[in-house]
């Protein structure tokens, strides 16, 4: 959320345009019911929302849901992981571009440094959430010199690193396809350096091609939707704050769940609404976007990646 947009003067959604955690809880409760097992709790910054462990305990006691996870920047973690951890979140990843200090500034738009987000690894480390995954955004010309470090940094504590090529989410990051780091330049800057192998998926859908150091020393993953687009193989729907279904990282709409609910829509009508969404989804943008380079151009408005998450 860049600090230029988003600085002290910006004003917020008001609080009754969120949903609640009850409501929240609901929806993901009919989600489940549809077959869902995944839930990730993603931002904008969620540690930023207060009483979040109070949410984190009312998804982890749904009955169905396997895997329980956050994407955070990790500023804030040291001081919330443990009681996530109590509340029943599983694993973590968490956002770092780069160790370097300039670049980190440089890249998340802000004056701190990467050292909070390094203690939030290490408090989470010592509390048991494994594995933690580092989410690193790569970007030509602002952090590929710092990837090897990275890689370096993490090697061996069973942390997962995955690189993530720049993508043109929203329309405000300023990207252009000459600022993406493609996954087989990636492999090489860091093949070169640490020898690695390729790895099955561990299930189909799986955002990540897996790669592990021939020496054991863990793996790391790449995420290639800008060169090698995985449309086909998504499963992923999101929930926006104010209680929106998008059924694509890069759609520039989504189908209001909130007003429905609060109208008092019945569990079955709403479950319905989802149902109909998703069995009438045909989001394949980022295939669309690797077949005609122009395409991002004249996509029209995206909605914001810090407005629905990762």
């Amino acid at each position: 959320m860049p600090a230029e947009i988003f600085g002290e003067k910006y004003e917020f959604l008001p609080r009754p345009h969120i949903l609640t955690f009850e409501e929240i809880e609901r929806l993901a409760r009919l989600f489940v019911a549809a077959g869902v097992s995944k839930i990730r709790v993603t931002g904008g910054e969620p540690l930023v929302r207060a009483d979040l462990p109070e949410l984190i305990s009312k998804l982890s006691a749904i009955d169905g849901v396997d895997d329980l996870t956050l994407t955070t920047n990790g500023y804030l973690l040291a001081q919330h992981a443990a009681a996530l951890k109590d509340a029943g979140l599983n694993r973590l990843t968490i956002s770092l571009d780069s160790l370097d200090e300039e670049v980190f500034k440089k890249m998340s738009g802000r004056p701190q440094g990467p050292e909070k987000t390094l203690e939030g690894i290490r408090v989470a480390s010592e509390l048991g959430f494994s594995p933690i995954k580092i989410n690193v955004v790569v970007q030509r010309g602002m952090n590929e010199h710092t990837l090897v470090d990275t890689a370096r940094h993490f090697r061996g504590t069973g942390a997962i690193v995955r690189f993530i090529e720049f993508m043109d989410v929203g329309t405000r990051n300023g990207w252009e396809l000459s600022k993406v780091v493609t996954a087989s330049e990636i492999l090489e800057l860091i093949g070169a350096e640490f020898p690695i192998e390729p790895v099955s998926p561990n299930y189909r859908g799986e955002v990540a091609s897996r790669y592990r150091y021939t020496d054991g020393e863990g793996e790391i993953g790449i995420i290639s939707s800008v060169s090698v687009p995985f449309c086909g193989d998504c499963s992923r729907a999101r929930l926006s704050t104010d209680g929106k279904l998008f059924t694509c990282l890069f759609a520039s709409s989504g189908t209001d769940l909130k007003t429905p609910m609060r109208d008092g829509a019945s569990d079955a009508e709403l479950a319905e609404i989802i149902g109909r969404v998703w069995r009438k989804r045909d989001d394949r943008y980022s295939e669309l976007r690797s077949k005609v380079t122009e395409f991002a151009d004249a996509a029209g408005d995206r909605v914001e990646m810090y407005y629905i998450g990762g």
